[in-house]
């Protein structure tokens, strides 16, 4: 007897283009993979992808979206923020979710670099669609620390994108370039290190000078 053929909706076709794509994109580039390379893994006509993506872009940005939205890193980072705590708990914690997020999964940062590099249209409106965000809600935190004269006056973006660069190339070294197989550290112990060397750079002259105060009392208390 001839085997049944399966019949998808449009809804689940258009996720096994998504899903097939996502990984040729992730390991090939952008560049490096064609919608007939799409095709043959899914069994569909490239005719029928381009029904459900009006380009190779398109289809590109769906496949980065797709991730986002899955990964939701602003959602996750503005409640991270908002639970409240010292500032090395904060930017601990915030540095623990990106870097625990990208060791689970590094497709994501393999398609934002391939995007960066041969189709910075894309790469851009990733940026203004998503990166920003979050170097926003970031900025927002330093912002208002420094004006509570806890943090010193600098650039309150600048430094939320000098925090989160720190994080970010961590993870890079980690996982995409094979640094762990030499070096495997704990997330939580590069959280931390990470964010007592960036707020070394951040607190106000008069936090400081607290901060050398209480080490001295509990250094003399030892």
């Amino acid at each position: 007897m001839p085997t049944a053929q399966v019949r998808y909706s449009a809804a689940d076709r258009r996720e096994q283009i998504l899903e097939a794509a996502t990984q040729l994109f992730a390991r090939q580039g952008f560049q490096g993979t064609t919608t007939k390379q799409i095709s043959e893994q899914t069994g569909v006509t490239e005719a029928l992808i381009f029904r459900h993506f009006a380009s190779k872009d398109e289809l590109y940005w769906a496949v980065i979206e797709r991730k986002i939205k899955a990964a939701a890193p602003g959602e996750h980072m503005r409640e991270r923020v908002g639970a409240g705590g010292s500032d090395l708990e904060v930017l601990s914690g915030v540095a623990t979710q990106i870097l625990e997020r990208r060791a689970k999964d590094q497709t994501l940062s393999r398609l934002l670099l391939y995007s960066a590099l041969e189709n910075h249209r894309l790469s851009h409106r990733f940026f203004r669609t998503y990166v920003a965000e979050c170097y926003e809600v970031l900025a927002d935190y330093i912002r208002r620390r420094i004006a509570e004269g806890k943090f010193r006056p600098v650039d309150p973006l600048l430094a939320a994108r000098g925090f989160l660069g720190m994080v970010v190339y961590h993870s890079w070294i980690q996982e995409l370039f094979g640094g762990k197989r030499y070096q495997n550290f704990s997330v939580q112990e590069v959280s931390k290190t990470l964010a007592e060397v960036w707020l070394q750079g951040m607190l106000s002259a008069p936090e400081i000078a607290s901060s050398q105060r209480t080490a001295k009392f509990n250094n003399g208390n030892k």
